[in-house]
This record gives structure tokens, C-alpha cells and sequence, in this order.
């Protein structure tokens, strides 16, 4: 055994037991999709527009957070994400109507020496002289002086109940440092004016609302005060009410206000089903896939096989050593991954064939280590285009799409890892083995298989008449645009904002009747959908809590239970940006691949390959438009993924051609381009097929969400195989000869 192949073998080895290790002893972070909960994010709105570099954000998730450990949520996480947004994520939380009115509510808690009745006008005089009028709980208008004391003097408060004293429920408040005596100075001037006089009263503001204005008991002497430093806030307040309040005010005030521009919440039984059906698909998908290209490629199949397996450990401890947080759309990036790591052991695979067919390599072993080396230009630069759609969604997508990019990223070097380190240590071993070297043929490399059998014998030439081919692209190309015209995008609510509330119900529910329910109950904009046997799914523009309980009563009424398993809100601001970023990134994802791609494969061949993947880009749309299904965030992630694998199929091809062509300089461009064509239609035929089987197994058992996601890939994987072959290989054969 040489050195190299020594080390590949430890490597290979030490990356395993790492692995197993991290898997068995680091557990991997669900997210809030897949484990039910609650997230809301929150945007802080400082007055003049400035938050000094995000310090009163900061400060902003300091509050936030004793509030939430207030709440008594088990493994809250609260992030800063940007300048002015902070991610609030509450596992187990189904009803997040509490959760987002004690996080968003500024609590400014101040109390005030009231000056005397109001004349009934808010805006004269008082204002001028830092005086302010408030309504107390009668109604009564009130002038009130500025704040004595604010919630920063508060200590700690309390929700009570009062047996004994008819009281009722109440909020304690103990003060501290300068507030006791600030206290009773307050109350010791109130205590100056006659009883009745609107002057004895304190006023306790929360938010610019009197929320109590006590008249100072008879028996506090003038000047004195209530001294101790405490105090009760009474009021006309139920067990809720008190315990909110006093949550409130031991969580502090918020620096500066804030607004919810987005919420969503996920049962635990949608997230489990997720789970369960992305577990199936796996397991059916990589069953079916393995089979395929073990009969394909023989003992080096099943080595590629076991390779998979270990591909599979890595990724999963990769995710749990670097924290990442495991998302529904990124369980599908972790099922899709095993289909495009097999990519790489059909190149290797496919040209120890060559090698060996041709004569140039005289035993399996010398041919698979020349079809390593060869291979591993094509292999570096089609993940490498991957590598740029993943990195793109983590750095401008945002939520559950982030952590798809995450996902794919990490898939992708171990997929690179599993068959340049792994698949080849395995296969040293196997080819050195005396009784395949008198046996070749069970290596799946001596033997020239189906497909390559088959264009043998016909030997086309695809490229004779390469218009006629860019004539059917531009063809499909303009039946899948009309879409878009015709029927225009059906943007989810992450784009446009809104609302949309998904229903497990108890008997199917026709959505006609569903729609006539909502409008009588004044929602006659609601967009009602089925899916599946007993899922219905409302979509709304802004709701408020209140309004989005009004459509769950209708709902129910409909059939004999009805489960909400996702509530997502977006605020419009909020879907305008994400709709913004998602142009943006397909833009870059463009401009980053045609830089790329020229940078390896000169202009002329960099030009056509990215002109290829906007003409699959399109199609995808276009396709989705006529089916009327949702363009949103998962969509997006399709769409990048897409655009990386149609990349993949282009970049082979064209690394073909570039061998080729230095090969033999003097045989025209488009005999070239046919011939390299030919030579690697076998690993796009059996790449596409691996691929094939995860995704329809994904669409299959993937539950709703995901039978989109797989949708959009199996078209994406269709459209994306013929027009690395058909339009991105004739597009340069026409730029050719005119240029």
C-alpha cells in the first residue's frame, strides 16, 4: 500500500469515528418547525430613527429576556438579527396571543402628581408647560405633571389577592435606591390637598394610560408620605391582568417600542409527521438509489453505498458540532444531499470506464485511479456552484430557508469528502484483492454498461442542427413565461404579508362552504385552499389575534374538531423585503455564476451555462404559476437548488469539452461539443436517476410542504438535465461560429 492511499484510509477512518462519536454524544438542535413552538420576530422603532449602532436594541433584548423567563417557556432562545430585529423562539407555545402582547408592549410604567381636572382640552396650555392630560379609569380627564418616578425605581412587583379586604387582585410594587424616597415625596404633596380634591391623587401610568389614580389615604401626614417604600396598583383587575402587569414591570421597560412583523406558530404533531414522512423518504429513497447504482456499477456500487451511509453520519454530525439548528426545508436539503452525493461516484465511475474501454489502463485499479484524477475538476466545480447557492441562502434568505442553505452547504462537502476520501479508500482496498483482478467485471468498471452500450452503437450527432434545439427551448421557454402572464404568481404571505392558518380537521371540509362561511363571518377576501385528505389552509392579509380567532370559531363550526398545526403572520414591510431579498439573491445567484464559470470556462462557455439555468429558472416559475401553487420561501430554496444542479450538468459537460478540446485542437467546435456530449450523457442519465428516486420518494411521502419542495425539484431536475445537453451545448455552438 503506497503512502497516499495510507492516508486517505486514516482520514477516511478518523472522519467516521469522529463522527460517530459527535452523533452518539452531541444531539442535533430542532427547529421550531419540526419541534412545534412559537416564533416571533420583533422590530425595534427607536423615535428619531437612529438606534446608536444597535445599543438600544441590545438593551431591547436584555428586557425581552426577563420577561420571557417570566413566561415559563422551557429553552426560550431570544436573538439580535440585524441592526433593529430581534428572533424570538418559545418551544411548546401554542398560543402565542400572550406571548406577543407581554413581549410587544413598551411597558413604560410612570407615576405622576396629579395637578387637578382637566378642562377637556388635551392640546393647550399643559402641553407647553411639560404637563400632560390622561384619562383615568372613569374616564375623567386628569393634568398631570411629568414623571416623578418611573419603572427603573421599581424593585419588584407582585400580583396578590386580597381575601380579607374585598381588594380583590392587585399588583404590589416595592421600590429601591432613590425611589423610596421619591416616593414619599410624591405622595406626601398629594397628601396637602383636601380630601376629594382631584390634587390628592397619585396617577400610575402605564404605556400613557392611567392605569390606577388612588386618592392618598386621609391618614399620610403632608409632607410626610408613604414611607417604606411600597405601594399597591389596584384596579379593576382578573388574575391575568395582574400577573401580566406585574410581569411587566419586574421585566423593566423596553429602551424603545417595538412591533411584531412576524409570527409563527407550528403544533408538535406537524412537525413530527414532518420528521416521520423525511425519515420514510430517506430510507426509501436511499434504498431505491443504492439498488439502482449497485446494479449499475457492481462492487464499486456497493462501496459507493456504503460511502452514502457514511456521507449520512458526517453531515448529521457536522450539524450537531456546529449548532445548527435543523429546519423543515433543511431535513429536506439533508434528504436531496444523498441524492446529489451520489453525483460524484458516478464521474469517477463512469471515467475509470473510459479509461479502461479505451485501452489507456490496462487493470481496474489503474483505470479507477486515473478516473479519480480526471474526475476531480468536474467534481470540484459542480459542488462548488452548489457551494454558491447554499452560501447565498444563508447570507439573504432569512428563518427556516437559512437553515436549508445551512444544510445543503454542509451536504455538499461531505458529500465531496465521502466520495474523493472515503469512496476511493474503500476502493483501493477492493480492486488490490487478488480475485477481482482475475475477475474485472464485478468492479462495474470493465464492462461498458447500458447507456453507454447504446450510444456506442448509434453514435448521433446531437449537434448537427443545434438552432433546432434552442428553437424547442425557446418554445417551452415561452409556454412556461405565459404562465406567469396568464395566471400570474400566487405569492405566499411570506412575500406579500398576511396572514395563514393551516387546520387539521376532524371529516374533510369542502372549501367552497369554507369560503362562504368566512365571508358571512366578514372575511370575504380569504383565500381557502385543501391539501391533502383533512388539511385546510386559510390565507388572509393582517389579522389581529382576535380576528384570527373569529376564523378558527368558523372553521370549527365547519366540522367536529378542528386543530390549527401552523399560524404564520407577516407583517407587510416585512413581506416586501423578503420578496425584495428573494429577487436579489436570484440575481446574485446569477452574476455569481456566470462570474464563476467564466473565470474556469472562458466567457463563451460561462455565457451559455448561465443563460441555460435562466431559461430552467423561468420554466420552474412559469410551471408553478400554471399550477397556481405558492411562490415562497421553501420555492426559493427550490429555485436556488435548482439553479446549483442545472449548474452541475453544464459544468461537466463543459469540462469535457475544455479536455477535449485541448486535446485536439484542430477538430471543429460543435464535432467537439457533440462528442463530449455523448461521453457524458451515461453519468447524467444515472445521476439524474439517484436523484430521481430521493426526490419522488420525498414528494411521495414528504408530507404538503415538502411534496412542493420535491415538486419544484423534479421539475427543476427534468428541465435542468435537458438543457445542460440541449441548450447550454447548442447556445455555445451558434455563440461559437458567430463570434
Amino acid at each position: 500500500m503506497t503512502r497516499s492511499r495510507r492516508i486517505r484510509g486514516l482520514i477516511a477512518l478518523a472522519a467516521v469515528a469522529l463522527s460517530l462519536f459527535v452523533a452518539l454524544t452531541v444531539p442535533v438542535h430542532l427547529g421550531l418547525d419540526l419541534r412545534g413552538g412559537t416564533q416571533i420576530v420583533l422590530e425595534t422603532r427607536p423615535a428619531d430613527g437612529a438606534d446608536d449602532g444597535g445599543d438600544a436594541t441590545d438593551r431591547t433584548v436584555e428586557v425581552l429576556r426577563g420577561r420571557i423567563d417570566a413566561l415559563g417557556v422551557t429553552e426560550p432562545t431570544i436573538a439580535r438579527s440585524g441592526s433593529d430585529r430581534i428572533v424570538v423562539e418559545l418551544p411548546g407555545l401554542q398560543d402565542p396571543r400572550e406571548a406577543a402582547e407581554v413581549l410587544g408592549r413598551t411597558a413604560q410604567l410612570s407615576f405622576h402628581q396629579v395637578l387637578g381636572a382637566a378642562d377637556g382640552d388635551r392640546t393647550a396650555g399643559p402641553e407647553r408647560r411639560g404637563e400632560r392630560v390622561l384619562a383615568d379609569e372613569s374616564g375623567q380627564l386628569l393634568r398631570l405633571q411629568k414623571p416623578s418616578l418611573t419603572g427603573e425605581h421599581v424593585a419588584e412587583a407582585a400580583a396578590r389577592f386580597d381575601q380579607q379586604g374585598g381588594a380583590g387582585w392587585h399588583v404590589t410594587v416595592d421600590f429601591e435606591g432613590a425611589g423610596k424616597a421619591g416616593w414619599a415625596r410624591l405622595t406626601g404633596e398629594a397628601a396637602c390637598h383636601a380630601a376629594g380634591d382631584p390634587a390628592r391623587r397619585v396617577a400610575i401610568a402605564l404605556d400613557d394610560k392611567i392605569i390606577s389614580s388612588p386618592q392618598v389615604d386621609p391618614s399620610v401626614a403632608c409632607r410626610t408620605g408613604i414611607t417604606g417604600g411600597s405601594t399597591q396598583i389596584t384596579g379593576s383587575f382578573d388574575d391575568r391582568e395582574a400577573k401580566d402587569l406585574a410581569l411587566l414591570i419586574n421585566g423593566g421597560a423596553l429602551p424603545v417600542p417595538v412591533e411584531t412583523v412576524e409570527q409563527r406558530t407550528v403544533g408538535p404533531t406537524l412537525g413530527a409527521d414532518a420528521i416521520r414522512a423525511s425519515a420514510w423518504a430517506a430510507v426509501i429513497g436511499t434504498a431505491l438509489t443504492s439498488l439502482f447504482i449497485i446494479a449499475v456499477y457492481r462492487i464499486m456500487g456497493l462501496l459507493a453505498t456504503v460511502a452514502l451511509a457514511c456521507y449520512g453520519l458526517v453531515s448529521y454530525a457536522a450539524l450537531a458540532a456546529l449548532g445548527a439548528t435543523l429546519t423543515l426545508p433543511g431535513l429536506a436539503g439533508f434528504v436531496l444531499a444523498i441524492g446529489m452525493a451520489v453525483d460524484a461516484n458516478v464521474l469517477v465511475f463512469e471515467r475509470a470506464r473510459e479509461e479502461y474501454l479505451a485501452g489507456h489502463r490496462s487493470t481496474p485499479r489503474s483505470s479507477l485511479t486515473t478516473g479519480f484524477k480526471k474526475a476531480f475538476s468536474a467534481v470540484a466545480d459542480s459542488n462548488i456552484t452548489t457551494l454558491i447557492a447554499a452560501g447565498l441562502l444563508f447570507f439573504l434568505a432569512s428563518g427556516p430557508v437559512r437553515g436549508f442553505g445551512v444544510t445543503l452547504g454542509i451536504g455538499v462537502l461531505a458529500s465531496m469528502l465521502s466520495a474523493l476520501v472515503i469512496t476511493r479508500a474503500l476502493a483501493d482496498l477492493a480492486v488490490a484483492r487478488p480475485a477481482l483482478r482475475r475477475r474485472p467485471h464485478l468492479t462495474g468498471i470493465a464492462h461498458t454498461g447500458a447507456v453507454r452500450a447504446r450510444i456506442g452503437r448509434a453514435n448521433p450527432d446531437l449537434m448537427r442542427h443545434p438552432r433546432r434545439w434552442l428553437a424547442v427551448s425557446g418554445v417551452v421557454l415561452v409556454l412556461a413565461a405565459s404562465g406567469i402572464a396568464v395566471r400570474g404568481l400566487d405569492y405566499g404571505v411570506e412575500f406579500t404579508g398576511g396572514r395563514l392558518i393551516e387546520y387539521s380537521t376532524a371529516s374533510p371540509v369542502d372549501p367552497d362552504r369554507a369560503r362562504s362561511a368566512l365571508a358571512d363571518a366578514g372575511f370575504p377576501q380569504a383565500v381557502v385552499q385543501t391539501s391533502g385528505e383533512n388539511r385546510l389552509t386559510v390565507r388572509t392579509q393582517q389579522l389581529s389575534d382576535a380576528q384570527a380567532a373569529a376564523i378558527t370559531d368558523t372553521v370549527t363550526g365547519l366540522t367536529d374538531r378542528a386543530d390549527k398545526v401552523r399560524d404564520e403572520a407577516i407583517g407587510p414591510s416585512l413581506g416586501k423585503e423578503l420578496r425584495n431579498g428573494a429577487l436579489v439573491a436570484l440575481a446574485v445567484a446569477l452574476g455569481a455564476q456566470l462570474i464563476y464559470l467564466a473565470a474556469r470556462f472562458r466567457w463563451l462557455l460561462g455565457t451559455s451555462a448561465v443563460a441555460a439555468l435562466a431559461h430552467d429558472a423561468v420554466i420552474l416559475v412559469g410551471v408553478f404559476a400554471w399550477l397556481g401553487k405558492p411562490i415562497d420561501g421553501v420555492f426559493l430554496a427550490a429555485l436556488l437548488t435548482v439553479i446549483g444542479y442545472s449548474v452541475n450538468d453544464s459544468v461537466v459537460v463543459f469540462d469535457r469539452v475544455r479536455e477535449l478540446a485541448r486535446r485536439d485542437r484542430k477538430s471543429p467546435f460543435d464535432r467537439v461539443a457533440n462528442q463530449a456530449l455523448l461521453q457524458t450523457v451515461p453519468r447524467t442519465v444515472n445521476t439524474g436517476m439517484g436523484a430521481a428516486f430521493i426526490l419522488t420518494a420525498l414528494a411521495v411521502l414528504g408530507g404538503d410542504t415538502l411534496t412542493d419542495f420535491a415538486l419544484a425539484l423534479l421539475i427543476g431536475l427534468a428541465v435542468g438535465t435537458y438543457s445542460s445537453m440541449f441548450t447550454a451545448t447548442p447556445l455555445a455552438i451558434v455563440l461559437r461560429r458567430r463570434g
